[in-house]
């Protein structure tokens, strides 16, 4: 839709956007008309409104109006039945009830007779009221109209005026005087437009109004003259005690919600409710006494005095209603049963039950068998009343949309309407019809189509299938597509359009990667033109070549520069084009620093690798010679290792070098690195390298170990052992436990070392012997003499006791011994083998030898035909 804000100015549209037939082209005489056009449309409803319709919500209409204008002005009118234009000259209709469309006066009564007798002819099939029978819609909203409303004359769009006129300062197919059709809502008033298409706008006169809650008076419009004063309605609710407390609003006021305590119908339960709900009901029943003084009310909570009488008094009958009793006592809980048959009409309708009278319900099921028929009548049987009767087959009758059959199982003869979907695709050829099969054409398709110019504020509706037969509208607005050169906010503006915008007359000023400025006009990128409008360029001679083509790069820089040589030394540089990226060498030694930084390069000049450079530099460029001297530098902290590097900058790694260092008492070994020993002090050297266990050395006067933890030095006071040590005479009959002190105390007093004093006599001899010592030395030498005795009887036995692994061992080696027989077959079988692998190298060598002689003359052969080709004959 067009802006609301662009109805009091409607710009010119140019001659190109006029139609080729001439149906609605224009000249800029014809655009003016058409401008003063709108404008007389819309006068007499800006002057009742005094041209303030920005806010108001009838600028909808207005604009669905304008876009009828625009369409119809730019002969984009189409008629959604043919998909033709429509003429100035030809006769429409328009539908009055929603869409307002216009459509070809022949179109619409061809489509509404063949709707109409479809349905008269579908009408026949079920019963429907004659004037239902024969109705036709509207192609596009499917608005509902009876036969008789099937459109006869060519009338204007108010209907009054019988064959407009084609007048060239009228709208087309108006009467050009006032609508004066009656407004919506029924207010009384009517349109002030001139005669148009589309819908009526909203009342636009002023009348004095109250609002919902009828405090405060106001003018309005007539469209809108109920209005809310947001206050508080204060209107007296339902209950007649409390007021509304709700912002001023339409219609009744909503229920009151004022909490109160009220009591029940028969007023013995209190319960806190809203005054909406003040009359409720308890769950307790009533049990008052009725009249006949026996029985009490069974009712549930209801007013005082609505009991009623006693049910049971009166004309009571027997369950089947056969037998009356009267005068008969309230006191009887029921009458007796009759013994007649019940003769009750069952759940069927149609037969009676058969029982004795009884009291409750008959059964529920009929089950009396009668002969029925199926619902399409061919199948007949006996079945139970209750039970329907159903037979297989399928039913063959056309559905009413003449493609499909019925195919419902047992059909009584009313098929119902086709299921399917249409499916066939649409005059537009975009869309596929979305209705239930149907005999005849298919509707129109009811889809508009938006065509709009390229930033979309002007824009137009026409039937889809039309859009391609199209132009844009031409738009007055400025171009909304940002230049892609970079004189974008210096170039100058121009109107909205399709394609490509003008190309850009200013100078190019673009920034070389060198610093120097481009002199060329600009040559920077167009954006690309709208590919669903793109207008043919309008083919002009060229007057002088172009210095640049639209869209490509800048030339080379032209200017001149001077430029140093590769190896950028001081005093060597040359005067050259600054595009031009030649290098040249001085022939000067490079003198550039090395990788390993502490010697120099001694090549000739040479080109100097960059990580900012291009490929093709870095193929060209040469790296300095690499230093391959071992590292000279001095450690820190200082070790005696060298460092294992070639030549490098910086400083040294770590010396990361294994040192090993056993504990002070000698058992175990610690491995440091060398950094890491050498950066303690001496104390903590000593610290680290102990062991944190025993001493574990021998003590220098005893047989026993230092007590004391891993230490440095020697053991201290190893006189002052205090283990415990066996005492023994010197026939090692009595024996004792000393302190190792109190027996090192014992040598020294004899004068003795103890260091001289072998391990297994320490001890011996420091007991004197007494008389048991010989009877019991006899004893032990008979011992003696037995225990030898013994080992000489079990010394020719002891090779049976030899270990099983042995034995295992000695058996494997046995079954390895190899036969002669075997050793001379295997040795045959490699004499084989090798003579075979002989022969087959000596026949490979001589068809290959073959093979290169056939291949050496096939290429003589080949290169003497070349030879006669390439000489000329004579």
């Amino acid at each position: 839709m067009t802006s609301t804000n662009d109805l009091h100015h409607q710009q010119p549209i140019s001659d190109s956007d006029s139609d080729s037939d001439g149906d609605y082209g224009r000249t800029g005489s014809e655009t003016l008309r058409h401008a003063d056009l709108s404008n007389s449309i819309f006068r007499a409803y800006f002057e009742t409104t005094s041209n303030n319709i920005q806010s108001s919500p009838s600028t909808t209409d207005l604009a669905k109006i304008q876009s009828f204008l625009t369409s119809s002005s730019s002969g984009a009118l189409s008629c959604i039945i043919c998909l033709e234009r429509i003429k100035r000259s030809d006769p429409t209709w328009s539908c009055s009830s929603l869409c307002f469309s216009v459509f070809h006066l022949i179109c619409i009564q061809s489509w509404a007779r063949q709707a109409s007798d479809l349905s008269a002819l579908r009408a026949t099939r079920l019963p429907i009221s004659p004037e239902l029978a024969a109705t036709w819609n509207c192609p596009k909203c499917r608005f509902q109209y009876s036969k008789s409303q099937i459109p006869k004359l060519y009338l204007c769009f108010c209907g009054k005026l019988h064959d407009p006129p084609s007048d060239p300062w009228v709208l087309p197919h108006s009467c050009g005087e006032i609508c004066d059709r009656p407004l919506n809502h029924n207010c009384g008033h009517r349109c002030l437009l001139l005669c148009h298409p589309g819908p009526c706008p909203s009342c636009p006169k002023l009348v004095k109004s109250t609002c919902y809650c009828s405090a405060v008076n106001d003018v309005r419009r007539c469209e809108f003259k109920k209005f809310s004063c947001l206050n508080a309605c204060k209107k007296l609710l339902d209950c007649g005690v409390h007021k509304c407390s709700e912002t001023c609003h339409d219609g009744p006021c909503p229920p009151c919600r004022a909490r109160g305590v009220y009591r029940c119908q028969c007023g013995r339960v209190e319960e806190e409710r809203e005054c909406c709900e003040r009359s409720f009901r308890c769950e307790s029943p009533c049990r008052e006494v009725l009249t006949c003084g026996k029985h009490t009310c069974g009712k549930g909570c209801h007013v005082a005095g609505e009991c009623g009488e006693c049910p049971l008094q009166g004309k009571r009958t027997c369950p089947c209603g056969k037998r009356v009793y009267q005068g008969m006592s309230c006191d009887v809980d029921a009458p007796p049963l009759c013994g007649a048959t019940c003769d009750k009409t069952l759940s069927c309708g149609r037969h009676r039950c058969h029982e004795r009278c009884h009291r409750g319900p008959c059964i529920g099921t009929c089950r009396i068998v009668v002969a029925k028929s199926c619902r399409c009548g061919s199948l007949k049987k006996e079945v139970p009343c209750y039970q329907d009767l159903l037979c297989e087959r399928k039913c063959q009758t056309m559905r009413d949309c003449g493609r499909h059959p019925c195919k419902r199982r047992c059909c009584d003869g009313d098929c119902p309407p086709c299921s399917e979907v249409c499916g066939r695709k649409l005059r537009c050829k975009n869309h596929k019809c979305p209705s239930p099969c149907h005999r005849g054409a298919c509707a129109p398709c009811p889809l508009m189509v938006t065509i709009s110019c390229a930033c979309g504020e002007t824009h137009f509706e026409v039937p889809c299938g039309t859009e391609m037969d199209q132009k844009p509208p031409r738009c007055p607005k400025p171009c909304h597509i940002a230049p892609l050169c970079r004189h974008g906010s210096n170039c100058k503006p121009h109107k909205c359009h399709y394609g490509a915008c003008p190309p850009c007359r200013l100078l190019c000023e673009e920034e070389y990667p060198c610093g120097h400025k481009c002199n060329l006009r600009c040559h920077g990128p167009k954006p690309p033109p709208n590919p669903e409008f793109t207008l043919k360029p309008k083919k002009k001679k060229s007057i002088h070549q172009s210095e640049c083509t639209p869209g490509s790069p800048c030339p080379p820089c032209p200017e001149l520069v001077w430029r140093s040589c590769v190896g950028q030394h001081v005093g060597t540089e040359r005067m050259m084009v600054c595009s031009h990226r030649s290098k040249f060498s001085c022939e000067n030694l490079c003198g550039n620093l090395l990788s390993c930084c502490n010697h120099y390069c001694t090549k000739t000049c040479h080109a100097l690798k960059n990580q900012h450079a291009t490929p093709i530099q870095r193929e060209r460029s040469e790296t300095c010679e690499e230093c391959h001297l071992p590292c000279q530098k001095e450690r820190r902290p200082t070790c005696s290792h060298p460092c294992p590097l070639p030549c490098h900058p910086g400083e040294c790694p770590s010396c990361k070098v294994l040192v090993k260092r056993s504990c002070h008492c000698g058992t175990m070994v610690h491995v440091f690195e060398c950094i890491y020993y050498n950066g303690l002090s001496e104390k903590e050297q000593i610290t680290v390298r102990s062991c944190g266990g025993p001493c574990h050395r021998k003590l220098p006067n005893c047989t026993h170990l230092c007590p004391e933890t891993c230490h440095p030095g020697e053991c201290p006071s190893p006189e002052k052992c205090c283990k415990k040590v066996f005492v023994r005479c010197k026939c090692q009959t009595l024996k004792k436990e000393w302190l190792c002190k109190d027996v090192q105390a014992a040598y020294q007093n004899d004068g003795c070392d103890p260091r001289d004093i072998p391990k297994n006599q320490y001890g011996l001899g420091r007991l004197s012997c007494n008389s048991d010592c010989k009877s019991k030395v006899q004893v032990g030498s008979e011992l003696q003499l037995r225990k030898s005795k013994v080992v000489e009887e079990k010394e020719p036995d002891t090779q049976k006791n030899v270990p099983k692994r042995r034995k295992r061992r000695e058996h494997v080696q046995e079954n390895k011994q190899i036969s002669t027989l075997q050793k001379s077959v295997a040795a045959i079988k490699w004499l084989l083998l090798f003579v075979a692998l002989v022969m087959v190298l000596i026949a490979v060598a001589i068809y290959g030898y073959k093979g290169l002689v056939w291949l050496s003359d096939w290429m003589n052969e080949v290169e003497e035909q070349r030879q006669r080709r390439r000489t000329p004959r004579v």
